[in-house]
């Protein structure tokens, strides 16, 4: 196990692209740090250097006391764990997970005692001597995390592990890693596109767009104070309502409606986006004054709930009821005051009311 600090770190690609932009990370030992955003944003480019499968432009990382960016992967003291799995199909799976330790000189009956070992806490040992191809998408991945698990590792990467599989199975597996590393005690630093993967079994969540971390927290700081209008899009599902407005004597004007601000938001007089999520909205009840109306498009029923899709004027909003009351074309909708969040129409960086401190 290791503490592993990820400095200022740049990769640049044909002179001036550059996929990672200054990156730095301090990873715990025994911390699960999950890298999270879209396709193309810089995750797995970061994490293939920490493995040493990319050089490093600009920066450093080390991996405990030792800086790694000229050490070769294999003296990294790192296993990783591919999304295709990466078994010897002509092998059985005893002999997948005790290659690499055969090829490092380890003694027999320490090769043995690790895969017995590994294969006790990964419930595989009815398949020692199956092959690849004789296995489910979840053994296989099993074996995968095996071969890691055999190594005794500082750290364990994790590439997008889980994209092979179907959805149930992905539930169940992301569960099984997130136990299987807090019973390990290894640091692990896992990549992602999908945030409920990240929001789940993450100890930290690094959300990054464009080779640029937009936000570092735990998942709840994530979802409930997102730094940017991007990491309020990309983390929740349905992913935060993002509507445009513009401040007016420290209100919202949302079209024809005016949100009173009463949680100390500082508006700025200009145009703004304000986010609210699905679940911070209600319907009006009695005697209440309604902040908007909502026309309905379409309704997804979820079975203990329900979202509802519409529009404020020309805005998209989708709106979290209880299933089984009677809906109809337009609804009278009032806001969490305390649970709306305030962006930068032009930066898009958050807001900050005057009771919320940085950090």
């Amino acid at each position: 196990m290791a503490q592993v600090t990820i400095e200022n770190v740049s990769k640049t690609y044909s002179g001036d692209m550059r996929a990672v932009n200054s990156v730095s990370i301090d990873i715990a030992d025994g911390e699960f740090i999950v890298l999270v955003g879209p396709s193309g944003c810089g995750k797995s480019t970061l994490l293939r250097m920490v493995a040493g499968l990319e050089t490093i432009t600009e920066g450093s990382i080390r991996i405990g006391d030792r800086v790694v960016n000229d050490v070769e992967p294999a003296e990294r003291d790192i296993a990783m764990v591919f999304q295709n799995y990466a078994l010897y199909p002509h092998m059985s799976v005893r002999q997948n997970l005790a290659y690499g330790l055969k090829n490092r000189g380890t003694p027999k009956p320490e090769i043995e005692k690790r895969v017995a070992d590994a294969a006790a806490i990964l419930e595989i040992g009815s398949y020692l001597d199956r092959k690849p191809r004789q296995l489910s998408g979840g053994q296989r991945q099993r074996v995968a995390m095996g071969r890691a698990i055999v190594r005794e590792p500082a750290a364990f990467l994790f590439d997008e592990p889980l994209s092979n599989l179907d959805a149930k199975l992905r539930v169940q597996m992301r569960g099984e890693i997130k136990q299987l590393q807090k019973r390990l005690g290894t640091t692990a630093l896992y990549v992602t596109h999908d945030q409920l993967e990240a929001m789940t079994m993450a100890d930290r969540i690094v959300v990054l767009n464009s080779g640029r971390i937009e936000q570092i927290g735990t998942p709840l700081e994530v979802y409930r104070r997102p730094e940017s209008a991007f990491v309020a899009s990309f983390i929740g599902s349905p992913a935060m309502n993002l509507i445009p407005a513009h401040g007016e004597s420290g209100n919202l004007r949302v079209g024809d409606h005016v949100v009173a601000m009463t949680n100390g938001h500082a508006v700025p007089e200009s145009q703004i986006t304000f986010g609210v999520r699905a679940e911070d909205i209600r319907l009006r009840g009695e005697g209440e004054d309604a902040d908007m109306e909502l026309t309905i498009d379409y309704v997804e029923e979820l079975g203990a709930g329900r979202l509802v899709h519409g529009r404020i004027g020309g805005a998209k909003l989708a709106v979290s009821l209880p299933s089984g009351e009677p809906l109809s074309d337009r609804l009278d909708l009032v806001l969490d005051r305390d649970r709306l969040h305030i962006f930068d129409h032009a930066t898009g960086r958050r807001v900050r009311p005057e009771t919320e401190t940085a950090g």
